[in-house]
């Protein structure tokens, strides 16, 4: 029988009475364990190691936000924790798939501005608004994306 083994906060831990003679019980393999941890994004301390709360903090993001009404009351009224855990929004920071897709994102809405332009025809003044607002919001969209998935890259490193 293989000696059974289990992942921990430690790393790979040995729990069968049949584990290999050198290890004792609960010995902890350093070298097994990096490679499945390093897929894991820790997101609280990836928010603490980057100081994100003290920049925050630093720029008055906080106090611009109550002087507009969003406190931590007003968020726990509005149930805005509960509708970002409906939504997916930590497993989306978390999954190393988002920065790509943020970034494809952001390139398709960044194209499709320029495309908008030289596609609608500029007959009547309603296809030029149509064209100014296409634009503008490929361009706010496309900058968003861009810079949320050089964020949650950051926060996944």
């Amino acid at each position: 029988m293989e000696a059974k083994a289990f992942s921990g906060s430690r790393g790979l831990l040995y729990t069968s009475p049949q584990r290999p003679k050198s290890m004792p019980a609960w010995t902890s393999i350093r070298a097994a364990a990096t490679k499945k941890n390093s897929t894991q994004v820790k997101l609280l301390t990836r928010v603490e190691q980057l100081k994100l709360l003290t920049k925050a903090e630093k720029a008055g993001l906080l106090s611009a936000a109550e002087k507009s009404g969003l406190s931590l009351s007003a968020i726990e009224k509005l149930g805005l924790l509960s509708k970002a855990e409906e939504f997916g929004v930590l497993s989306a920071a978390t999954d190393p798939g988002t920065p790509g897709a943020l970034l494809t994102l952001s390139f398709g809405l960044l194209l499709l501005g320029p495309l908008s332009v030289f596609l609608v025809p500029e007959d009547y003044p309603w296809e030029v608004v149509v064209q100014a607002v296409v634009a503008a919001v490929s361009v706010v969209g496309g900058s968003a994306a861009f810079g949320a998935s050089n964020f949650v890259s950051n926060l996944q490193k």
